[in-house]
């Protein structure tokens, strides 16, 4: 995995998705998240985590369940919310921090 804070010191908002492959409601999710990357490519960034590859990283955030979703802009977490998001929700929370 590339350096986790390369990857969060974006200017621009950075949605993360902890997910596992073997997670059910991470594939529910899948689709959404392919749309909100489509759609905000040019505001936004979203990167999908694998916590059965990157279980250090995953520990480090605390992440206890999948999904789980983190928006960090600047090396800073701004938002974080487990379970699926309805897409609404997430543009929502993305263009406030954009």
């Amino acid at each position: 995995m590339p350096d986790f804070r390369a990857l969060i010191s974006s200017k621009k908002p950075v949605l993360i998705d902890f997910f596992a492959e073997w997670c059910g409601p991470c594939k529910t999710l899948s689709p959404i998240l392919k749309e909100i990357a489509n759609e905000m490519s040019e505001e936004v960034r979203v990167i999908k985590i694998d916590i059965d590859k990157n279980p250090t990283l995953a520990s480090k955030l605390n992440v206890r369940s999948v999904p789980t979703l983190m928006i960090y802009k600047e090396e800073s977490l701004l938002w974080r919310q487990s379970g699926v998001v309805p897409k609404a929700q997430l543009r929502k929370a993305l263009n406030e921090f954009k």
